[in-house]
Order: structure tokens, then C-alpha cells, then sequence
């Protein structure tokens, strides 16, 4: 008998579309049989999409979730592919009622076997305590000639946990079922548990992730096999389809090397994850384009590119939106990014709305600044009302932090935000590195040099600049990443050796801008700590740090 071949399915559910996600598993599953597997693996709550919130709370979900498990089994089955075993995450129910993160075994027209998921994340962006119940039982099968053990996601971290138990089941292999997030560096760290497990085991893991965006969390994939020395044995790339192939090597067998996908840099992951994020927020939600404010800023210029590479420039509705105080090179900078990328143009200026607001308000100073960017906001609310397109905010995270940014203008507004979680610093290292991109590729640099390399501005008032209000770029997010991602306090951060006028600034700036963060569109997370679901501080609140 010829040894196991697996197949990890790696996949782009969409929550809630129970008949899609079951079409492309089954679709997967009759493309791993032409190939040869036996058995065919697939991700985390794949027949729900992930992560489902309180959609799991309720009954009449739970039973589309079961029955479409069930007609997957039927419907293999009836395709001649009932021999094959498929691991299937989705939503059971506990006799009680209770919610479970599950696993099914499909074979031969049924469910033969069940696991649910022990270990809850309940941390960061995982709220999983609140809604599941924790399964307890490990699953050890049978498939071909091999026992396989099967395990999901949060599992596999635990020491002392589910993997432990099956030390004395002497598994050839064992399965992970993931729904894992990207963060900027996460991959080395899956990779370094999983062949630490596989040691430990003395049995290859094979680890399948989702992949594809959902509100503000991006799934990579890069689903991967390592073997039971540790070593990767065959890898799929990230944020795409992609079905891995391996036979699993018999005892005297040396280990047999699949596909391995090529490593990528942190700054191709990070902008893929965002323009997955996006493109998977504009068309999972019913959308074909987006229209966004173009300043010839480096910020509306980048996040206009991104938008470009996720639904097509031909879908980018830019609007330049000049008022009294806009500079000619600022018009000139936005033009030829639309021309760059091949955005549909417009010009919209301001001046004689914000003249009809000025003769009943006669507004001065910020209040007048402020006005101006407002204006900026509910035009490209309008034109969206009007056409249809998805109004997306080119706010960075630095801003956000610090509170640097208007409330419902052009910079904030909207449904998605696709810097939300990377900081200005970054924004300028993402932006010279797709440049790059092209030029390696003989494409047109889509960002003119201009928008990168001039002082960023509002352009609210004559000669403005961002410097005025905020430390330099560079200095202030050196101070963000310790105050907000590292959470360390005023002490800890003037005994670093920051400035302590410039301290006690920018934490006042975070500290007073909360509220405008819990009103701010949603977008991806791609670092270790984003504004959102994994900073929940309170609005309201007198706390700030002290002066020791």
C-alpha cells in the first residue's frame, strides 16, 4: 500500500456564506482526489467563515452549519470521493446547546468523528470564552495506512495541552486546523512551535490556515508541513488559494519535500495583507469601487495605490478637493497619481461651499481649519450616495494615536480605513518599497516622488505643516510603539531617554483621542497591537499617567 498523501486546502471563507464556502470545499475536495490525496485537510471554521461573533449564538445558524456538513457528506459521496477523509472545520452544538469550535471527519457519506476545540483564546482580538463551549476529548483516527490526530489552532500552543494527550496514541501525523490572523513576524513563530510539537511527537504536523480578509482581520494562510525532525518539508504561499500536496514518508522512508513556497519580505507581507484586507471588505460586502480624497499627499497616495492593486484602478474614484489654501503642486501631485494608476479624476473645489457655511457661522481659527476638512468629508459621502462606491479614510496610525485628524473629514471618513494600523514611518517605507515593486516589474512607479518626499500638510492654513503640532515623524512613533504597543508608561519612557516635553505631549494627544478612535472605520490589523479589538481602553476616563 502506497504511504498517506495530504492535501491542505487553503481557502478564503467569507462568514456567513455557508452554500459558497461548501462549494469552493467541495471544489477543493475533487481537485486533492485528481491529484491523489487521501486525505484532504481544511481550515478553521471553514464552513462558516471565521471569526462569527454571536452569529454563533444563534440556532438557526447552528443548523445551516450542520446541515451543510451533512449534504457535504452526502454530496462527496455521490461524487465516488467518499473513500477520501476530510477535515472540516466548522460550528457544532453541545447536547446543551452550547456553541463548539469544531472539527468533523467526513467519510464515506457521514460524519464519522467530531473534535472540538479545547483551548479559548480570549485574548487580544479572540473573544472565543465568551461564545464556545471547550471540547475535552482528543481525536485519533485511522486514514489509509496511518493514525492521524487532529487538533485546532489555539491547541497546538498550549504546553501540557491537547497535543500531550497523544503521546501514547503514537500518531504518524498530526493536523492542525487554524484560523490565525497576520501580524508582521507571526509566521517564524508558527513555524518555530510547529516543529518544536513535531519533535516532541516524533510525527510531522501539517498546519492549514485560512486565508482573505474579514472587517479588521486579515488571514495569510502560508499553511505549511513540517516534518518530524522540525524541518519545513512543504510550505503554500500566502494570501492565495492553494492546495499542498505531500505523501507522507513511511518509517524507513527518507522525508519527502513538497512544494516549498518562497520566503517573502515583512514590507510585501504587510502591504498583501492590507490590500487583501481591503479588497476582501469591498467585495465581500457587495461593493465594486471605492472613491476616496486625493491631496498629492503621501497618505491618499499610497492608500489610492492600494486600492488600485485590490479591486483595479479603473474602480478608484479620486477627488481632488482644493480650497483657498491648497497648493498648485499639492493639485498636480493628485493628478498624476490618478494618471499613475489609472484612477477616474476629479476635481471638486471648496471654496464657495465653505463660503455658505462661513456667511451663517463665521467660524475662526480651528474651528474654521476644521470646517474646511468636514466639507471634504461629506462630499465624498455624497458622490458615494450618489454612485455607489465605497467611501475609504487614508488615515495612518500615528494620526489616529494622537488624535490628529479631523472627525467625519476626508482623512476618517468612511467605511474602511487601510492604514489604520500602520504608522506614518511606514507609510513612507511601504510606499518606496512598491515603487520599487514596479520598477523591478518595468511598470510605472504608481506614487510620484513628490508626494513622498515633501513635508506632509493638511493645507488648512497658509504654510502648514504636520511638524507644527506633532514631534518629528520619526521620534513620535519610536514613542508610540513603546506607549501604546509596548504599553509602557511615563517613567519607563523617560527613562529610555525621550524628551520629557515630548512625552508628556504625545501621551496627552493619545489619552484625549479615544473617543475618536472608537468612531473610526475599521481596518486591517497587521502588528501586534491595532487600535480596535485589541486596545479596549475607555472612553471616559480621568486616569493619566503620573508624575514620579
Amino acid at each position: 500500500m502506497s504511504g498517506l498523501t495530504l492535501a491542505l486546502a487553503q481557502l478564503n471563507p467569507c462568514v456567513g456564506d455557508i452554500a459558497g464556502n461548501m462549494a469552493n470545499v467541495r471544489a477543493s475536495v475533487r481537485r486533492a482526489a485528481n491529484a491523489g490525496a487521501n486525505l484532504v485537510a481544511l481550515p478553521e471554521m471553514m464552513t462558516t467563515g471565521y471569526p462569527i461573533e454571536d452569529l454563533a449564538l444563534r440556532e438557526s445558524f447552528q443548523r445551516a452549519a450542520e446541515r451543510a456538513v451533512q449534504k457535504l457528506a452526502a454530496d462527496l459521496e455521490a461524487d465516488g470521493l467518499g473513500s477520501i477523509t476530510v477535515i472540516l472545520g466548522t460550528l457544532g452544538v453541545s447536547k446543551s446547546g452550547k456553541p463548539f469550535n469544531q472539527a468533523a471527519v467526513i467519510r464515506h457519506g457521514r460524519v464519522e468523528a467530531r473534535y472540538n476545540k479545547h483551548h479559548l483564546p480570549n485574548y487580544g482580538v479572540f473573544d472565543e470564552r465568551r461564545i464556545f463551549a471547550s471540547g475535552e476529548d482528543r481525536c485519533v483516527l485511522p486514514v489509509h495506512d496511518s493514525t492521524v490526530g487532529i487538533v485546532i489552532c489555539e491547541d497546538m500552543w498550549q504546553d501540557g495541552g491537547p497535543v500531550s494527550q497523544m503521546d501514547d496514541a503514537t500518531i504518524q501525523l498530526l493536523v492542525v486546523l487554524n484560523g490565525s490572523p497576520f501580524e508582521e513576524g507571526k509566521g517564524h513563530v508558527r513555524r518555530d512551535l510547529a516543529a518544536r510539537r513535531a519533535r516532541e511527537l516524533e510525527a510531522p504536523v501539517a498546519y492549514v490556515n485560512m486565508w482573505g480578509g474579514q472587517d479588521d482581520l486579515v488571514f495569510d494562510g502560508h499553511s505549511f508541513i513540517v516534518g518530524a525532525d522540525g524541518r519545513i518539508v512543504a510550505s503554500s504561499p500566502g494570501f492565495a488559494d492553494d492546495l499542498l500536496l505531500w505523501t507522507l514518508p513511511h518509517a524507513d522512508d527518507t522525508a519527502q519535500h513538497g512544494t516549498i513556497a518562497p520566503d517573502t519580505g515583512d514590507d510585501e507581507q504587510v502591504y498583501a495583507a492590507i490590500v487583501t484586507g481591503l479588497r476582501d471588505y469591498v467585495t465581500k460586502n457587495g461593493f465594486h469601487s471605492v472613491v476616496l480624497g486625493v491631496s498629492g499627499g503621501i497618505d491618499s497616495a499610497l492608500t489610492a495605490t492600494i486600492a488600485a492593486d485590490a479591486v483595479g484602478g479603473e474602480n478608484v474614484v479620486g477627488v481632488s478637493m482644493p480650497s483657498s489654501h491648497s497648493s498648485e503642486h499639492s493639485r498636480d501631485d493628485a493628478a498624476d497619481l490618478a494618471e499613475r494608476i489609472g484612477a477616474d479624476y476629479r476635481v471638486q473645489p471648496i471654496a464657495q461651499i465653505v463660503a455658505a457655511f462661513q456667511d451663517e457661522l463665521a467660524l475662526t481659527g480651528v474651528s474654521e481649519e476644521n470646517l474646511q476638512a468636514r466639507v471634504r468629508g461629506v462630499i465624498l459621502m455624497a458622490i458615494a450616495n450618489r454612485e455607489g462606491h465605497l467611501v475609504i479614510a487614508p488615515g495612518n496610525k500615528s494620526e489616529l494615536a494622537t488624535g490628529y485628524a479631523t472627525i467625519y473629514d476626508a482623512g476618517s471618513i468612511g467605511g474602511f480605513a487601510p492604514l489604520k494600523d500602520v504608522d506614518k514611518s511606514r507609510v513612507w517605507e511601504l510606499a518606496r518599497w512598491r515603487n520599487r515593486m514596479a520598477t523591478a516589474r518595468g511598470e510605472i512607479e504608481p506614487i510620484p516622488l513628490n508626494s513622498i518626499d515633501k513635508p506632509p500638510s493638511a493645507e488648512l492654513r497658509p504654510g502648514q505643516t504636520d511638524q507644527d503640532s506633532l514631534p518629528p515623524y520619526a521620534l513620535l512613533d519610536e514613542v508610540l510603539d513603546a506607549y501604546v504597543e509596548h504599553a509602557e508608561g511615563r517613567a519607563e519612557l523617560l527613562a529610555r531617554g525621550f524628551d520629557e516635553a515630548v512625552v508628556d505631549r504625545v501621551l496627552s494627544l493619545v489619552d484625549r483621542a479615544e473617543w475618536k478612535r472608537r468612531q473610526y472605520p475599521p481596518g486591517p490589523k497587521v502588528t501586534a497591537l491595532a487600535f480596535g479589538r485589541d486596545r479596549r481602553l475607555p472612553i471616559t476616563s480621568r486616569w493619566r499617567e503620573p508624575q514620579e
